[in-house]
């Protein structure tokens, strides 16, 4: 009898941290942590959006490289503290070790790409996520643990080159890759995943990321990014992603499909246009 190799497709998942992974913004545990409140924190971050000084996910290391409060307080160790600070979505670890190896036909690499620091991503997930498998922003520090310089800042345009060089490293089409993120910071990502026939997940109904997705999925389990997953690309119907969950130990309790319609309703210029005219015709029959 003729042995048969079964072809497992190779896929490399990149998701973003804060928000995304997380429930808060790992800034704002760092500034409460070193007595800097989350309202100088938010302002500061504001000012230089509107300045477009960094690109977006950028402000925090440029607080730390440049602003004084950050420069004269926050240490290196105080990253390390932060990211125990930081309230991780539940089955993070379950979520990894299912992609690698419970989808039959299907592995998939999970990566963390963030704009975090990398000292405070790898505290967070500590025990969860290899080292490894974590990019997050590089920072250079003299000997007191203030920040220095900087080495590599994923942000923006960043976390494409990272992921460029992480397509290069597993050899996989560009087709092979999918994003998961949150906000305004992965928008350069997914448009160039989508662009090269990726699949991208938005885990926020924020509307500068959803309309931007390919699906959209809300929930405060880190699991629920599988279902996009096992729907698009795997090609099972709701009864199998229910029977997959219940064979893990887990169960969908709640599963609201919603659609959302983003418009804008305003008045038929066309329509008003038509109404002006009749006026004014009016009013020259009258002058005659």
């Amino acid at each position: 009898m003729q042995a048969t190799t079964s072809v497992v497709k190779q896929y490399l998942l990149a998701s973003d941290f804060d928000q995304t992974l997380s429930f808060n913004d790992s800034g704002l545990v760092l500034s409460e942590l070193v007595g800097i409140s989350s309202k100088t924190f938010e302002r500061k971050v504001a000012t230089l959006a509107v300045q477009n000084l960094v690109q977006q996910g950028g402000e925090l290391t440029y607080l730390l490289l440049h602003d004084p409060e950050y420069r004269s307080r926050v240490r290196k160790e105080h990253l390390v503290e932060a990211g125990k600070g930081v309230r991780l979505k539940r089955n993070i670890r379950e979520l990894s070790e299912l992609l690698s190896h419970a989808i039959d036909g299907y592995r998939f690499d999970f990566h963390v790409i963030s704009a975090s620091p990398q000292e405070v991503i790898e505290s967070a997930l500590e025990n969860i996520i290899p080292a490894d498998h974590i990019h997050g922003t590089q920072l250079v520090y003299d000997l007191t643990g203030r920040v220095e310089s900087v080495v590599r800042v994923n942000a923006g345009y960043g976390k494409v080159a990272v992921l460029d060089d992480l397509q290069k490293q597993f050899q996989i089409g560009p087709e092979r890759i999918v994003y998961v993120g949150d906000g305004s910071s992965d928008v350069h990502v997914m448009l160039n995943v989508n662009r090269r026939d990726g699949f991208t997940i938005a885990v926020s109904p924020a509307r500068s990321i959803a309309q931007i997705a390919k699906r959209t999925v809300l929930s405060d389990d880190a699991l629920s990014v599988l279902v996009p997953i096992l729907e698009e690309i795997a090609g099972w119907d709701t009864a199998s992603i229910r029977a997959f969950f219940e064979a893990q130990g887990l169960m969908i309790q709640e599963w609201d499909r919603v659609r959302t319609d983003w418009l804008t309703i305003a008045p038929n210029q066309s329509q008003g246009m038509a109404e002006i005219n009749a006026i004014e015709r009016s009013a020259n029959v009258a002058v005659s």
